[in-house]
């Protein structure tokens, strides 16, 4: 730490400077009681880890003034559905979400057409009502989430917007 140049110093002392430690033997293993020796656990439910996935959080903030809401839906449900749904498209590619994750997952559900298909306001209202709490909604949520099959996340988002325009039934897993 820098001194005040009023206190007086050795100029004859000997500076400290930074020394590595000396090299450990024997590799590194994981042995402490929170590792997971076998990687992330995948399965129902556990979701999508990665990296800064909050960050998506940020982006849907850049999207609430091109939103096309109908009547009936909570603009708080359909980010947290969408959120999810990008958090899970950047996870697939091992990185945190950029804005093509948002646009993806907003395109998919109809949020930025202009006249979406009855049909679709009428499925998006149901199955994204409450999802937005996820706290109490997780359940939901997931299979919100879930209904969006990783070809589709794969897709591009021109590839998606094309899709979309063709029949947005075919980019989504709907129970039959």
């Amino acid at each position: 730490m820098a001194a005040p140049e009023y206190v007086p110093t050795d100029p004859t002392a000997r500076l400290r400077t930074y020394g590595s430690s000396p090299r450990r033997p024997e590799s590194w293993v994981a042995d402490r009681p929170g590792d997971i020796p076998e990687g992330q656990p995948r399965g129902e439910r556990f979701g999508a880890p990665g990296p800064d996935l909050g960050f998506a959080l940020k982006i849907a903030r850049t999207f609430s003034d091109r939103l096309r809401l109908a009547e009936g839906e909570d603009r708080h449900d359909v980010e947290g559905g969408c959120v999810a749904i990008a958090m899970r498209r950047s996870s697939l590619f091992g990185r945190a979400p950029v804005v093509h994750d948002l646009t993806v997952a907003y395109t998919l559900w109809g949020f930025l057409d202009e006249d979406p298909d009855p049909d679709l306001v009428a499925l998006r209202r149901k199955v994204f009502e409450g999802v937005g709490h996820a706290a109490h909604h997780y359940v939901e949520l997931r299979s919100l989430v879930d209904a969006v099959p990783e070809a589709t996340l794969r897709m591009t988002p021109g590839q998606v917007t094309d899709g979309y325009g063709a029949d947005w039934r075919t980019l989504l897993d709907l129970p039959g």
